[in-house]
């Protein structure tokens, strides 16, 4: 992130989104407010552009990474959880697409992000006539001077009681440190909950077409002032995981993905190559 500016890769990924309520049939993912919160100029741009193979890998796999993550968040809901943090949330819409937001006990939705995102975001959504959602809850985390714990509590977030977040096209930005101290945040809390992030696979685990794909990712977001930094090898990361006291882990691929989601389209629309990976984690009840 620059300071005092919104993340560009924020906007980029809002887009595809939009582009998938767009050009793809089915959905795998209903998001009507995705094409509203970018206007309908950028709407138009993207029917205009989004087109080709590799830009429609991109757009499953950003549209299957969120509906995976919101498939837990309802399973941990029923399990009732009842507070959900979007972390690096971005143009995230899921505030106002909430089927427990109006419940005598509500899901509650925690945004986190950087300043001048949400700053931005809140802009764009006065801009658009998007009221915010009475369950939705920004919290704005400088991480200069603040803990993702000391930002969440000061919005009203309950540490004593259980949380999922989700974490989409966040932790290959950040430092070992910045990752670890927030999985370890997550894990001290109440157990019911979990995590759902994606990741980039270390680039010496990829086959040759592969790697060109991620040198060819990585030129373009560094050339938007927000290089990649973190990369995980899946067994590795795994492992890391249940070191840190979490259980029930799933870790899904391209044809995991694929078969899950995406099985018998008419379209072909397919999540392709192995750069990017998702696991899920949950802080499962323990036998005292």
């Amino acid at each position: 992130m620059n300071e005092g500016r919104p993340s560009r890769t924020a906007q980029r990924v809002a887009v595809r989104r939009a582009a998938h309520q767009l050009l793809d049939r089915p959905l795998i993912l209903n998001d009507p407010f995705a094409l509203k919160i970018i206007g309908a100029d950028a709407a138009a741009a993207t029917a205009a552009k989004a087109e080709g193979r590799v830009s429609s890998s991109f757009r499953a796999f950003m549209a299957v990474r969120s509906r995976y993550s919101e498939d837990e968040l309802a399973a941990c809901v029923a399990r009732g959880v009842r507070q959900y943090v979007v972390l690096g949330a971005g143009l995230d819409t899921f505030a106002w697409r909430n089927p427990w937001g109006d419940l005598s006990d509500p899901v509650r939705v925690f945004e986190v992000d950087f300043p001048a995102t949400q700053h931005w975001k809140r802009q764009r959504l006065a801009n658009v006539g998007m009221g915010e959602p009475a369950s939705l809850t920004f919290a704005p985390v400088d991480f200069e001077s603040q803990t993702l714990a000391d930002g969440l509590r000061a919005a009203g977030f309950r540490t004593d009681q259980p949380a999922y977040f989700s974490w989409l096209g966040v932790t290959m930005y950040l430092t070992r440190e910045a990752f670890e101290s927030t999985v370890r945040f997550i894990g001290s809390l109440p157990p019911g909950g979990g995590v759902t992030f994606d990741y980039a696979v270390e680039r010496s685990e990829l086959g040759v077409f592969e790697k060109l794909a991620l040198d060819h990712l990585g030129k373009k977001v560094a050339s938007l002032g927000e290089p990649f930094q973190l990369f995980f090898r899946p067994a590795e990361l795994r492992e890391a995981m249940s070191g840190m006291g979490f259980t029930n882990i799933e870790d899904v691929g391209r044809d995991e993905l694929n078969a899950r989601y995406l099985k018998d389209r008419a379209d072909g629309l397919r999540v392709r190559g192995g750069i990017g990976r998702i696991l899920r984690a949950r802080n499962e009840f323990r036998a005292s």
